[in-house]
């Protein structure tokens, strides 16, 4: 992975279970603001429902995906279709592929409103992702608490603050070994957008 031009470049994890790096400074904090801003305005964003103990719950967040034609998306029992990527899109997966030297076809992206969005604890390990998918996590807007846990253990064993203009970076059988989530929090927290870049098999 080629360094960060601010190099505040962290690798938290890097072993046979996978590796994760943490990019504190991907995008200075003002242009990470002006893109928060136009997605904020430019995304169609939902609010999708997902079965839960055989009922229909909706989920804590508001969520968008886009990519390239084809690149189906199906995790919890919810089939995302992709919306065409727009011009505030490619111009971040440019970004985001020159900094991971990867290709990426899909992005999901979850809008937090408060500290009462969450995302519970999974792994992105669908089977059109691959056995060993890089999965790169934009954050934009408010900071807000990235949690992981190992599965063999299930208990936390890593809490990161992700700031506005970090990028995170999942790869290796990171998905096979760990779980992650984004917690909810009690705190005042403004709104927060993130990107998880990835690539699906057509």
């Amino acid at each position: 992975m080629q360094q960060s031009s601010f190099f505040d470049t962290k690798r938290l994890l890097d072993d046979e279970f996978g590796q994760l790096t943490l990019i504190g400074q991907f995008m200075e904090p003002q242009v990470a603001q002006v893109f928060f801003d136009k997605l904020r305005k430019e995304i169609c964003w939902q609010q999708d429902k997902i079965p839960i103990a055989g009922k229909l719950r909706t989920i804590p967040r508001l969520q968008a995906w886009y990519g390239n034609p084809g690149a189906n998306y199906t995790y919890s029992g919810l089939s995302l279709e992709p919306r065409p990527w727009t011009p505030t899109l490619l111009q971040l997966k440019k970004l985001v592929e020159q900094q991971c030297t990867t290709s990426f076809n899909s992005v999901l992206l979850n809008l937090y409103r408060h500290g009462q969005d969450s995302m519970g604890w999974h792994s992105d390990n669908e089977p059109e992702l691959g056995e060993q998918p890089t999965i790169a996590s934009l954050s934009l807007g408010a900071g807000r608490y990235f949690s992981l846990r190992q599965k063999a253990q299930g208990r936390e064993k890593m809490k990161i603050l992700l700031d506005s203009g970090s990028l995170l970076v999942m790869a290796g059988k990171l998905q096979s070994f760990w779980q992650h989530q984004v917690p909810k929090t009690a705190r005042p927290v403004g709104e927060r957008i993130n990107l998880t870049f990835r690539f699906v098999q057509v």
